[in-house]
């Protein structure tokens, strides 16, 4: 799998959320200033080529469609931050979002339960 640029997140974000869709249920859904169609349909065309997206054709138009879910890309770039930035320690992810991004103490807690329910599981 590959990275994508925020454009293509962008228009992969709407693409999970429709399904399946025409560029211009693409464009409608994307944010102003919106972008030129032709701008959309190059955008797609490339995740095509990355693998992320494919289309089947009906009367004029091409109906594009996720390949990749959103769970597998979210997957596949928080394994890219894991091994990147954190060297596979997720104790050392932890940290840093503690540190860094001053989680308070209800965040604090939650991440607490999720962690004794996730050692109840196993």
């Amino acid at each position: 799998m590959k990275h994508l640029t925020k454009a293509e997140e962008q228009i992969m974000k709407i693409l999970w959320q429709l399904e399946e869709g025409i560029v211009k249920d693409i464009l409608f859904h994307l944010p102003e200033p919106k972008p030129a169609y032709s701008t959309v349909s190059t955008v797609i065309r490339i995740l095509e080529n990355k693998g992320f997206v494919d289309h089947r054709a009906e009367s004029y138009s091409h109906i594009y469609f996720p390949l990749i879910t959103e769970k597998e890309y979210k997957s596949f770039t928080i394994d890219n931050v894991m091994k990147g930035f954190f060297d596979n320690s997720y104790q050392d992810l932890l940290s840093f979002l503690v540190d860094e991004r001053k989680l308070d103490l209800s965040e604090l807690e939650n991440l607490t339960k999720l962690i004794e329910q996730l050692k109840n599981k196993k």
